[in-house]
């Protein structure tokens, strides 16, 4: 089979591998239909974090289950998948609680790979979430809106869940990238009333509106925190960081009236960042790694299906599996907001 694999700083390739194989009772192999680059997948690929050179890449992927450990009871071959990052076990203390992206009996290693032909999942009884019918069924724009189900429709949501987004929220979005946006559809799925969207960028401006954004700040720094008071007064309800920088928390923090909340999935850039400021407005912190098979079973997946929510229209350019370096070019130069991956019918 065939999966893209990361060489170094730059440099993606597809190479040949042997098709995985079941290893042990609670596994799954897919065939995957669909995958796509993640904005964190860049920070290896330009060099800012490490990756072993000769990996396996990628952590999100619908397909159809291709072959099921003894123990996986739950989806059976020939179901139709989302195949979520995030391999929660179901029945540890993390996932009953709700939170199964710091699910307790994840393996190590088990995101890369999603961007191949075949993919071996771990935890596949619980974590993988069953898509009524098959591929066929749906069109492309579905298909799409369902591929964003395996990560950001669910960290964007994460983040506004996070964030304890309430109707009639005045909410702030940092970050205009996938997870940004889809934390806008995410703000208004909750009710919020008025999102201010800040983005630079035109076409991800018009997108945000599109998404339910009412407001648009371009602005950075202390600009920015200024426009959002004389726009809100007071500052916002609820403030959703989706990027992980240190401007970014420090922005959140300044955006958000007295008592709002911050939800936080931007995966932070620095192992150190100042939160004190956090104390003297009484403003909580609150997020990190999504809870993608929980959030998909209680509300996402029903809300695309329904066609209340429209995710996949992220995904700027389309490439196969061959074109991989490509996709990732197109996301590394701003060239595409998210690239979506074609691997098979």
């Amino acid at each position: 089979m065939k999966a893209a694999t990361f060489m170094a700083p730059g440099k993606m390739v597809v190479k040949d591998y042997a098709k995985p194989e079941l290893q042990k009772p609670t596994d799954a192999i897919i065939r995957i239909v669909r995958a796509c680059v993640c904005g964190s997948d860049l920070w290896w690929y330009r060099g800012i974090s490490q990756r072993e050179a000769g990996s396996t890449t990628g952590h999100e992927a619908i397909g159809i289950v291709d072959a099921v450990g003894t123990d996986v009871k739950d989806v059976q071959v020939g179901d139709f998948v989302i195949a979520p990052f995030t391999h929660g076990c179901g029945h540890c203390a993390a996932c009953l609680a709700g939170f199964d992206g710091d699910c307790l009996n994840q393996e190590a290693g088990g995101n890369g790979g999603y961007q191949g032909e075949y993919l071996r999942f771990t935890n596949a009884n619980w974590a993988l979430v069953k898509i009524p019918g098959q591929p066929a069924d749906y069109s492309d724009e579905m298909l799409n809106n369902l591929l964003t189900l395996a990560d950001v429709m669910a960290t964007g949501y994460h983040a506004a869940a996070s964030a304890e987004v309430k109707p009639d929220d005045t909410v702030v979005v940092l970050g205009d990238g996938a997870v940004g946006l889809c934390g806008v559809i995410a703000a208004k799925l909750l009710g919020a009333k008025r999102i201010i969207a800040m983005s630079r960028h035109a076409d991800r401006q018009a997108l945000a509106k599109e998404f339910g954004a009412t407001d648009i700040i371009a602005e950075r720094g202390d600009e920015a925190v200024a426009n959002v008071m004389a726009l809100t007064g007071a500052g916002a309800d609820a403030v959703l960081e989706c990027v992980g920088t240190e401007q970014s928390i420090d922005t959140a923090v300044k955006v958000g009236r007295p008592g709002a909340v911050v939800g936080r999935v931007g995966v932070p850039q620095k192992p150190e960042m100042n939160t004190n400021n956090l104390f003297w407005k009484n403003i909580g912190l609150r997020g990190g790694i999504a809870s993608v098979t929980s959030d998909d079973r209680k509300i996402l997946l029903d809300a695309v299906l329904k066609g209340d929510i429209h995710p996949g229209k992220v995904f700027t350019q389309r490439f196969t599996l061959d074109q991989v370096q490509a996709a990732y070019e197109a996301m590394d130069h701003r060239q595409a907001i998210k690239s979506l991956l074609v691997i098979s019918d």
